[in-house]
């Protein structure tokens, strides 16, 4: 998965569970939840929207990583094939 695929499905995920959200404003190294003004079973709620659309496995024991736009891209990039 591209950097760039990886960034819109971060993005479409997040717009799912928070649809209020102007994601164009989000800051892609800042915290999710402080951004969205989310809570843990949100961010549980990005973390399945996130695995189902891209067709990868999260770990719970991994989210705590996943706490930026840019962890969760770079996540997928190193967890999906190419393309």
């Amino acid at each position: 998965m591209t950097p760039e695929h990886a960034r819109t499905l971060v993005l479409e995920s997040l717009h799912r569970v928070a649809p209020e959200v102007d994601l164009a404003a989000i800051d892609l190294s800042g915290d999710l939840r402080e951004q969205l003004d989310i809570d843990s079973m949100d961010i549980l709620n990005v973390m399945i929207e996130i695995s189902e659309a891209a067709g990868v496995d999260i770990k719970e024991e991994d989210y705590g990583e996943l706490d930026t736009i840019g962890r969760c891209v770079e996540f997928l990039v190193a967890n999906t094939g190419p393309g």
